[in-house]
């Protein structure tokens, strides 16, 4: 009996030895013996719950957590139009236990204003981007135009007549309204409002022309027959905005070829993260994307599935910020 209780306490200690060793090895090294990750991740969200990248984020780590066999815990750091949350990443310990649910605006756009204590491109690594919201132009239904090709025509015809609306200056759909006005020539008064509901409000009753709004905030007007959608802004159009035709597909408008904006959505990590590591958090995040379930919960939320590997993503970034930072230079937006 003294052998067993011994041989136990031996077994008990070398189980113990084992794990601490595992916890002083670095990231790649844990990697490389297929011990990584050994503990749960936190994927931070800088939004509250309910909030887009928080719906989008949730769903990711569940489905991610599965191909890596360990938990992959939702840690929600509102505040700041998502600095606050994106800072807490860009300044944690980069060993791949920190992820960020990245979005448009604290990675895209905030920075161009200099709100941030953070510069992305230095303290953010891309991970993988995992889906789109498009952008949808919207008028009440007495303007008179038919397609997007008399819309255009109509307010071309009329410069400074008619005003768009926006849920606010400086936001998404602010800059991607002005860059749809500029690829088309249009000149029109920007109306802000402090969210979407209130500016489709007033686009509804014909206060306000027009906006380009997401398909979440829009599609339930359109399919109401309280708006009517002319386009949507994403280059090969959206499972979410049946029967509306791309911006970049439209005859008859010079300008449009190749237009392809959105709120997008993300995952990335701590500069100083190992690439080994990214590139594993990469591949599981590329295995979950062909998951029906996770595509209809995407739909759900009026989010399409876009998956882009690291370069893919990171040449992204780098395009929609040399446009928006076009786009805020030219029109001299000051963020509200």
């Amino acid at each position: 009996m003294p052998n067993d209780i011994q041989t136990k306490r031996r077994q008990l200690m070398t189980g113990v030895a084992s794990a601490a060793a595992l916890s002083v090895l670095t990231p790649t090294q844990l990697l490389a013996q297929g011990a990584y990750p050994n503990r749960a991740l936190k994927m931070v969200v800088p939004w509250p719950p309910g909030q887009a990248t928080d719906l989008v984020g949730r769903v990711v780590a569940q489905e991610l957590g599965k191909i890596l066999g360990q938990t992959v815990v939702i840690d929600n750091k509102a505040g700041a139009g998502g600095s606050i949350g994106t800072d807490a990443v860009a300044k944690s310990p980069p060993d791949g236990y920190t992820l960020l649910a990245a979005s448009s605006g604290p990675v895209s756009i905030s920075p161009l204003f200099g709100k941030t204590p953070y510069v992305p491109e230095k303290d953010l690594v891309p991970v993988a981007m995992v889906g789109m919201s498009p952008y949808v132009l919207v008028t009440g239904t007495n303007f008179p135009a038919n397609d997007l090709r008399e819309f255009v025509a109509v307010v071309k015809a009329n410069p400074g007549k008619y005003s768009f609306a926006s849920s606010g200056t400086g936001a998404t759909a602010h800059l991607i309204a002005e860059s749809f006005n500029a690829s088309v020539g249009l000149k029109a008064v920007h109306v802000p409002y402090k969210g979407s509901i209130p500016a489709l409000t007033d686009v509804i009753s014909g206060q306000v022309a027009y906006c380009i709004e997401t398909a979440a905030s829009t599609m339930p007007f359109v399919r109401s027959g309280r708006l009517r959608a002319y386009g949507v802004s994403l280059e090969k159009g959206s499972s979410v905005t049946p029967g509306v035709t791309p911006f970049a597909s439209a005859t008859g408008i010079p300008g449009l070829a190749g237009f392809d904006l959105g709120a997008w959505v993300g995952v990335m990590v701590p500069t100083g993260t190992p690439p080994a590591v990214v590139e594993r958090l990469s591949t599981a995040i590329e295995k979950i994307m062909p998951s029906a379930d996770l595509k209809q919960q995407f739909s759900n939320i009026a989010v399409e599935i876009d998956y882009r590997r690291v370069d893919e993503f990171n040449k992204y970034l780098k395009f929609i910020s040399t446009r928006f930072s076009d786009v805020i230079k030219t029109n001299n937006i000051k963020a509200e």
